[in-house]
């Protein structure tokens, strides 16, 4: 038995399921895309995707709450 499974030459998308727009950045709390990148993923190029893939972890400071419930200030 073989565990060769054909798979597809391509950068993953960073999806986790989590599907929460952040009313005021307007990114995507679960992968941190916005809408427009999601939705162009499947257009996208392994190197566009890889370059948008680099720029997500220094997003995921906007989105960070402090306490009393207001989001912290970036930059």
């Amino acid at each position: 038995m073989s565990d060769d499974i054909w798979q597809r030459d391509e950068v993953e998308s960073p999806c986790i399921k989590v599907c929460i727009v952040h009313p005021a950045e307007r990114i995507c709390t679960g992968c941190l895309r916005t809408i427009d990148e999601i939705g162009a993923w499947s257009r996208m190029s392994n190197e566009a995707r890889t370059a948008l893939l680099e720029e997500l972890p220094a997003r995921s400071a906007r989105l960070k709450v402090r306490r009393g419930g207001r989001k912290a200030r970036v930059g």
